[in-house]
């Protein structure tokens, strides 16, 4: 049946309608102030809550002002139906503002959209089963058409505000972790469950209409939390999305904020005592690491010693800067194992300084001696022993350079691959062999370090990569995709000797050491770099080094 519903001034009835016609305005205006927001997922959460809101309490407007029962049920139904949008983008902004990632599941989005669509079906075709209510036209408290909500409204109802609720827990769960006074974000969270109480009332008497009053609370919870408190809700989220120590600083260098990790990371912040203190004097040492070259410190720790990297970022609200936000990482297990590393780094340049000390001066005595000797007579023994002695010289030499070869890179600087294979290629003794440089190449690298590895890659081929003599060698030094090679179009190294040959002590030479290509694998690992050994196309060696960070 169509009738027409009687305008009326009653003060109620112009109440409500201004009441909605403030929250859609509030919702809506909103909108356009979410942009201040940094976190991209929480900015479009907030502004994809506050359009639906909008959009719920223009529905109401409609609903009230509407001349016929029809187009009154109509602005209804559209309200359910967007009201019951607009839990999506409230889990989708609190998972965002709590630092989860519910938000980007896509099975939960889908499961979820997937209940949505098959509830607005059952509200769009209400009028052929009344399954979800019952229109009737009541007089109080003001001329309206009063809905009777059936079980499927009252089931839908249950699970709107169960997964509600789920946002709650984590506003509320990290409203906890932080320092900073969070009781305005509290109660402004609280305010939009508080249409509940209007939502029972209106149901159980006639003294309210019996409609959902969340787009009230809503609108007022973003005009608080956009225009109001709108630095705390920033700060509460810098602080409180991160699992490492987070402290928050104003311009002044003074502690406005930080969350429970820097809290249990530093005695002294406990209890608010630290806020609004200088960082410089509350924890010097942080201060200090902002301001060195290596930002770390080293805390004692029930556990033992802890290392922290110390960075900051600037924190902006609409402002070109309102302060600093500092971050510890933990690189404790880093830290230990670098130290260890130049530890056993340091022990082992110190064993091979010493044993090279302790051994150069009986053997430049034994080859001085050996030099008298000879030039009295020529005997095929001295011959030997000077050889051998010689060879003690060069073992000394390459366990030396083993030892500080093998030392990670600290600061590599930026080199020019062919340069360094030129310098190289000139303290070789190749007079029968040729270097060709394909190509050349910027890198990353220690350019002392990188010239021996060449030195030593080309020594190698022109000591052991021909199979006679006088025969002719060209060495070529080429670039990869990830890195450089270093070839040869000698014999060769057999397959089954590729891994053996980077080997301390590995050598099929007799007078050879065994530590050449040992020092190139060193220098190589301590870049970072891997070395890999394989066949030229021409038959020779081939070397091709790669994680090489090109310049």
């Amino acid at each position: 049946m169509v009738f027409g519903l009687a305008p009326t001034l009653d003060p109620l009835f112009v109440a409500y309608v201004l009441v909605f016609v403030a929250a859609a305005v509030a919702s809506f205006a909103s909108v356009a102030a979410t942009s201040r927001i940094e976190d991209p997922d929480t900015r479009r959460g907030l502004a994809a809550l506050l359009l639906t809101t909008g959009g719920w309490a223009t529905a109401h407007v409609g609903f009230l002002l509407a001349p016929t029962v029809e187009l009154s049920l109509g602005f209804y139904t559209v309200g359910l139906i967007v009201g019951l949008a607009a839990v999506g983008p409230w889990l989708y902004f609190t998972s965002a503002y709590t630092g989860r990632t519910l938000h980007h599941d896509r099975r939960l989005r889908t499961g979820l959209l997937a209940i949505f669509l098959v509830i607005v079906a059952v509200k769009v075709t209400n009028p052929y089963h009344y399954l979800y209510y019952e229109p009737a036209l009541v007089a109080q408290p003001f001329p309206h058409i009063a809905v009777r909500h059936q079980l499927f409204h009252w089931l839908v109802m249950g699970l709107s505000y169960g997964l509600s609720m789920i946002g709650y827990f984590m506003l509320y769960e990290r409203f906890r972790q932080v320092s900073y006074d969070t009781r305005p974000l509290f109660a402004l969270a609280s305010v939009t469950i508080l249409p509940v109480v209007l939502d029972v009332v209106g149901f159980a008497t006639p003294h309210l209409i019996d409609i959902t009053y969340e787009p009230i609370g809503v609108a007022l919870f973003a005009v608080g939390l956009l225009f109001v408190y709108f630095y705390r809700f920033q700060a509460v989220q810098a602080t409180g999305d991160r699992d490492e120590p987070t402290i928050l600083l104003d311009q002044r260098d003074r502690i406005r904020e930080y969350n429970d990790g820097a809290e249990g990371l530093f005695p002294c912040l406990r209890a608010g005592t630290a806020l609004g203190e200088p960082l410089w004097s509350t924890l010097p040492d942080v201060a200090d690491a902002l301001a060195a070259d290596a930002p770390t410190i080293a805390l004692d720790r029930p556990g033992g010693v802890e290392y922290y990297h110390v960075s900051e970022r600037d924190f902006a609200v609409d402002q070109p800067q309102l302060g600093r936000l500092v971050v510890l990482r933990d690189v404790t297990e880093r830290e230990q194992y670098r130290r260890e590393l130049e530890r056993q780094n340091d022990r082992l340049e110190s064993f091979a300084s010493m044993v090279s000390h302790d051994l150069r001066n009986p053997l430049s005595v034994a080859m001085a001696r050996l030099e008298l000797a000879r030039d009295d007579r020529d005997d095929e023994n001295l011959e030997t022993t000077a050889d051998a002695l010689e060879r003690m010289e060069r073992l000394i030499d390459d366990v030396l350079a083993l030892a500080r070869h093998g030392q990670p890179i600290d600061e590599p600087t930026t080199v020019d691959l062919s340069t360094i294979a030129q310098s190289a290629w000139m303290m070789v003794d190749a007079p029968d062999a040729d270097l060709e440089i394909e190509e050349t190449r910027l890198l990353a690298a220690d350019a002392d370090r990188l010239q021996q590895l060449l030195e030593n890659l080309f020594r190698n081929a022109v000591e052991h990569g021909r199979s006679d003599a006088d025969a002719s060698l060209t060495v070529r030094v080429g670039p990869l995709s990830e890195g450089f090679y270093v070839e040869d179009d000698g014999r060769g190294i057999p397959a089954d000797d590729r891994e053996a040959v980077l080997e301390s002590g590995y050598s099929t030479a007799t007078h050879g050491t065994g530590f050449g290509l040992a020092i190139v694998s060193e220098i190589a690992t301590a870049h970072g770099w891997s070395i890999a050994v394989t066949e030229s196309d021409e038959g020779g060696a081939r070397f091709e080094i790669r994680g090489v960070e090109p310049e």
